[in-house]
């Protein structure tokens, strides 16, 4: 018996020093980085949801500044062309240099790409905010690299702490934050190696973005029907057509991109010939619905029926804006999207109103970003876990039948989605995009 008990101490005390000692010191190490990163990337995001605010209600009570998008387009252009060539990239740079670690990312991101948003919304712009908020946090977070000894693993830490506070404080969802950040580095894979920082990350962001005076827009889903097969095959229609915008989205918008780039060859013309266009329309229809982020909008499809072409017509212009050069992200803009278009299913699918906007809501975001598990984890800490199967079965769907395209060209493809694109396994979205092109053409 007393051998028996030697034998168990001393696997015991073997386990805590190969194991314990070090998984501990690993913990200590990455929650007292992430405090100082999560501190300043939630006041960077506090800031900027409070300027966008600002810049959203004034474009609102002055509905004439949109005649100026087309000088806001220019000054946006002429700042990328001249300053902002290392950053140009964008939310695709920070993948690229997460898959492939080759130089820091510049500290001009994140001011450039801060007040080519704010100006885009101010005049009219029709973009979002979450590309902003991880370009500003990769950006913030790779900065302490200079001040830690770190190896090309840390330094992808760094930068998925980064993506996951900026996530995570612009949104106010600290889980579905820390997930993102590992899951769109690689379309059906996650490294979970950095699971832990990413997470200690998010949380202390949204806590310190919430020390501030900002709020989060708060959605409520107040019938969800019991789970059957039926009610589960309705859901399931739904994630299909959430799935085809998503991709319907992913490729307008590069088409946009290229016809403004093979018609334009100076660069900052672009954004003003978009911008000018976009203003002649929404002078024309006589609405600024579809211009900004469209939270307003987001909030009534939960509450009361929309325009049954609310959703396309985002998709429409959203695409134009980034396509022309315009900063901003296309997340809150997909969520406009996903809720008017499920808002609009409810009129053919016998499932209540709110839970298919909220369905939509996440569902288009998963299938454009390829982040189903996010996605519905985003789902459930803004809608409530009662709905929770509903949410990731349009999440998973979506990011199903959104096929090999994305928002983030940059993407890598670790897993393919079936059997039947096998063949595409370890190509990146971009190369697929031009391999389509070539082929349709």
């Amino acid at each position: 018996m007393q051998k028996m008990v030697q034998q168990f101490y001393s696997i015991l005390n073997g386990s805590f020093k190969r194991e314990f000692f070090p998984a501990f010191l690993y913990v200590l190490k990455w929650f007292l980085i992430s405090l100082p990163v999560g501190a300043v990337v939630g006041a960077a995001s506090a800031f900027f949801l409070y300027s966008l605010h600002w810049v959203t209600d004034y474009r609102e009570a002055n509905l004439w500044i949109i005649a100026l998008l087309p000088l806001s387009g220019l000054l946006i252009g002429l700042g990328y062309h001249y300053f902002g060539a290392p950053i140009a990239g964008g939310n695709n740079q920070i993948i690229d240099e997460y898959l492939n670690p080759q130089q820091r990312i510049p500290f001009r991101m994140m001011p450039m790409v801060l007040i080519g948003t704010l100006l885009t919304h101010l005049f009219g712009g029709s973009a979002g905010r979450e590309g902003t908020a991880v370009q500003m946090g990769a950006s913030l977070a790779d900065r302490f690299s200079y001040f830690f000894d770190v190896k090309s693993l840390d330094r992808r830490t760094l930068l998925v702490m980064g993506v996951s506070a900026g996530f995570s404080s612009v949104f106010g969802t600290p889980l579905a934050g820390a997930v993102f950040a590992l899951e769109v580095m690689l379309v059906g894979r996650m490294r979970y190696e950095t699971l832990v920082p990413s997470f200690f990350a998010a949380v202390a962001a949204n806590y310190f973005c919430m020390l501030f005076p900002i709020h989060h827009t708060h959605y409520s889903i107040p019938e969800v029907p019991d789970i059957t097969l039926i009610t589960l095959f309705w859901a399931f229609v739904a994630a299909i057509f959430f799935g085809l915008t998503a991709r319907s989205f992913s490729i307008l918008k590069i088409f946009w991109k290229n016809i403004f780039t093979r018609t334009i060859s100076y660069a900052p013309f672009r954004p003003l010939l978009g911008g000018a266009l976009l203003a002649l329309i929404f002078w024309a229809i006589g609405t600024s619905r579809y211009a900004g982020l469209g939270v307003p909008v987001i909030e009534e499809a939960f509450l009361t029926q929309v325009p049954l072409y609310d959703f396309a017509a985002k998709v429409l212009f959203t695409s134009f804006t980034l396509g022309a050069g315009f900063k901003g992200g296309e997340v809150t803009p997909l969520f406009f999207m996903g809720a008017t278009l499920g808002n609009t299913l409810s009129l053919a699918i016998p499932l209540p109103m709110a839970l298919l906007a909220g369905m939509g809501f996440v569902g288009v975001f998963s299938g454009a970003t390829n982040t189903p598990i996010a996605c519905t984890l985003m789902g459930i800490e803004l809608f409530g876990a009662e709905s929770g199967v509903f949410i990731g079965m349009a999440c998973v769907g979506a990011y199903l039948f959104s096929g090999h395209t994305s928002v983030y060209t940059s993407q890598f493809v670790g897993s393919p989605k079936t059997q039947e694109l096998k063949s595409e396994k370890g190509k990146s979205i971009g190369d697929l995009n031009k391999k389509n092109n070539s082929e349709a053409s």
